[in-house]
């Protein structure tokens, strides 16, 4: 039996409109974040999505809160797993304020934004507990007949393509969904 998970980024936030690292500092959707949500719930509607789950961060959370009202559906739980990367001292931060005050870091970061910034999490630990939260979401709500919407975050979006063996996607945008489906046993990204 194919079962489907659609993966989705919460709407956006006053520090995404500034461009400053979240990580899991707990912040509120914005206006334009609310309009995203309702839009993306419009977007899913003929997807057969049978139940909700979401990150416990606040914008995570009120995402998801939003589509599954607008859409007449449970909101089943929400599942620390799914929350973004830990971003340790780059949290709070925008890209030119961590090149400044973590020069050597912020270096390290480019190169390879698998390793963790300075007190963050490592890929390996977030793309863990990420996948773990997908299987279980699916495994719990997605049937023949239903799909399941997993609301996170944009980090945790791209560990979870790079942990099912596509190449790095690009950033994902607020809002966003991805397609995955559970094949034999084997979550697999379909776009």
């Amino acid at each position: 039996m194919l079962r489907t998970l659609f993966f989705a980024r919460h709407g956006e936030t006053d520090w995404n409109a500034t461009g400053r690292f979240q990580g899991h500092t707990d912040i509120p959707l914005n206006e334009v974040g609310r309009a995203q949500a309702r839009a993306l719930a419009e977007r899913l509607r003929g997807e057969r999505i049978g139940a909700v789950v979401a990150s416990d961060l606040l914008r995570a959370r009120e995402t998801g809160e939003i589509v599954a009202a607008a859409l007449g559906i449970a909101f089943a739980y929400v599942d620390a797993d799914l929350r973004e990367r830990n971003m340790g001292a780059f949290e709070g931060l925008t890209r030119a304020e961590c090149a400044a005050r973590f020069p050597t870091a912020w270096t390290a970061w480019l190169a390879d934004p698998r390793n963790p910034p300075v007190g963050g999490e490592g890929h390996d630990v977030l793309s863990g507990r990420v996948s773990a939260a997908a299987y279980r979401a699916i495994e719990r709500f997605a049937t023949a007949d239903a799909s399941v919407l997993a609301i996170s975050h944009g980090g945790a979006m791209r560990a979870l393509v790079i942990a099912v063996g596509e190449a790095t996607p690009s950033p994902i945008p607020n809002a966003e969904a991805l397609r995955f489906e559970l094949d034999a046993g084997r979550l697999v990204y379909v776009d």
